[in-house]
């Protein structure tokens, strides 16, 4: 590589015929400097001209991974756009290892037997069993993995869908890490307060913690019948102490003891102190201590994929909250919420994809389960158990029976489930309809041999796969075009959760931001599915505590 880190990097590129969107490698060397690389050569030089080159140019950086991004985004440098090539990887082949030699083994035709398992040095060295002199996975090799893979995937039929979800896959990479280090504002003030009233005061020590869990027991246990006792972390004691108040049940889970809560001041009892004992094992003082900065910036490790599904992920709790502690979740001084969901995403995601004109139609309300119950005679509460049997493959009950009436109202829809179903039994791998590959283990001759249950389970995750995936990145690509044009009103987004994105803004552009987010909705689903008929819609509101939005 040239060592010329004083060289003018945006005049470097343009020399180089590099124009905006062309596929550039880089990656941050050990030393904090930067490598790049384009087809005909390579240069170091400084995160500094980095960011003045992405500025000018804009090129996409082609990066092996999100680390890239967190050792930039640690220097004060975020790259509008990548090509993150573990996060394509990840898309094109349904699993989750993604390193640099597996990734580059895999584009070269090795077979993934003859792929040794990442090293616990330096990840950019490997070799094969025929093939001692490896090359050192640098910025050339970055770049060249990114061609091979945008090559690969504009050569399918759904090429154009495939790219930009490729595309959007890797920028939300660049958001993930941006998540980490920015964190959520979160009073800490505010979450002691919470804490203290849902599991009781900071133990001051061992015997302290007793007897706050010893308190919050008492809770429940005052309502027991006189002289039952039971530990009420043992679900065998907690069904006999309810036999014993006249609550036969045949397990504790939560859905069934909800119809006696009304009757029951133990149920009742019960049910609330269920949700404090998760919050103090869960979110307890350690976990506040642990997670929460002294910046009052809860932070978490983000992913832009959790696997088949697609999803986002965070840690620290980040992702699942309970509700009452979103009150802690206050914006800066001077600053707002603009909190958007995305409404029955899933449901208007199926009209998409499958095509279906008639469940189209249905999107162009605002509740789309309306004219859904319309079409069906039912009410709107069956129409929805309807639509989620169907996604998620019910076939008895109430679910069952409702589900049996979209077949005659919406054939291209179920069509399409159906064709998912069937294709997972059979252990297929099935695709989204942004190209995820979904693996399914085994084959035909696997699926054959195993018992109709097992394959009816796989039929049902296939379905709801489809669907979910997709779902999942119409959101990412939907978060990637807010994270773009909210940019120039100082805008930042600190927080995906599944369909919902909440959005940090200074308070006098807050508006502006609002509306933003839901033009960059219609903006994405004409990109996702251009010329399509389906209507997306969010429920976006400007709020300054999270817990204040609705929904």
């Amino acid at each position: 590589m040239t060592e010329n880190v004083g060289v003018d990097l945006g005049g470097w590129l343009r020399a180089n015929r590099v124009s905006p969107g062309a596929l550039v490698g880089v990656l941050v060397e050990p030393d904090g400097s930067v490598a790049v690389a384009v087809p005909d050569g390579a240069l170091a030089t400084t995160p500094e001209q980095l960011l003045l080159a992405d500025r000018e140019l804009r090129p996409r950086w082609a990066v092996w991974s999100q680390e890239t991004a967190q050792a930039l985004v640690a220097g004060g440098v975020r790259l509008t756009t990548c090509w993150d090539v573990a996060a394509v990887h990840r898309l094109m082949s349904g699993g989750w290892r993604a390193d640099p030699a597996y990734t580059w083994a895999s584009l070269h035709g090795v077979p993934a037997d003859q792929i040794p398992a990442p090293s616990s040095g330096q990840p950019d060295l490997f070799s094969f069993a025929d093939e001692p002199q490896a090359p050192t996975l640098g910025a050339a090799e970055a770049l060249e993995a990114a061609e091979l893979q945008r090559a690969a995937l504009a050569s399918g039929s759904d090429s154009g869908i495939a790219v930009a979800t490729a595309r959007a896959e890797s920028t939300v990479e660049l958001l993930a890490a941006e998540l980490a280090a920015d964190g959520l504002p979160m009073s800490r003030a505010v979450m002691e307060g919470l804490l203290d009233d849902s599991i009781g005061p900071r133990p001051r020590g061992p015997g302290h913690a007793a007897e706050v869990r010893a308190a919050r027991d008492e809770r429940v246990l005052r309502h027991a019948p006189a002289g039952v006792i039971a530990d009420l972390r043992s679900n065998v004691q907690v069904r006999t102490l309810l036999a014993a108040a006249g609550v036969d049940v045949p397990d504790t889970r939560a859905w069934r003891l909800e119809e006696f809560k009304d009757k029951s001041p133990l149920v009742a009892a019960l049910l609330e102190w269920r949700k404090a004992e998760r919050i103090a094992t869960t979110y307890g003082y350690a976990w506040l201590d642990d997670a929460l900065g002294p910046d009052d910036r809860l932070r978490g490790a983000w992913t832009g994929c959790d696997g088949a599904a697609g999803r986002m992920t965070a840690s620290s709790g980040l992702h699942n909250m309970p509700a009452m502690l979103r009150r802690a979740v206050i914006a800066d001084p001077g600053h707002l919420f603009v909190r958007a969901d995305l409404g029955q995403i899933e449901p208007r995601v199926l009209a998409a994809v499958s095509g279906d004109a008639a469940l189209a139609a249905a999107t162009a309300a605002d509740d789309m389960y309306l004219p859904v119950a319309a079409q069906l005679s039912v009410d709107r509460p069956t129409a929805k158990v309807a639509m989620i049997a169907a996604m998620y493959g019910q076939t008895t009950g109430h679910g069952g029976n409702a589900a049996r009436r979209m077949r005659s109202a919406y054939p291209v829809a179920m069509g399409y489930l159906d064709t998912a179903d069937r294709s997972a039994q059979a252990g297929q791998d099935l695709r989204t309809y942004g190209g995820r590959r979904i693996r399914m283990s085994g084959g035909a001759g696997a699926a054959d041999a195993e018992s109709s249950g097992a394959r009816t389970g796989r039929g049902r995750y296939g379905r709801n796969a489809v669907i979910q995936g997709a779902a999942a990145e119409l959101f990412k690509m939907w978060a990637v075009t807010v994270r773009a044009r909210a940019a120039p009103l100082g805008a930042r987004i600190v927080l995906c959760l599944h369909d919902e994105l909440l959005v940090h803004v200074p308070e006098g552009r807050a508006a502006q931001a609002a509306e933003l987010v839901g033009d960059c909705l219609t903006e994405t689903a004409r990109r996702w599915a251009p010329g399509g008929p389906v209507r997306f819609i969010a429920d976006i509101s400007t709020v300054r505590c999270w817990a204040d939005a609705k929904g």
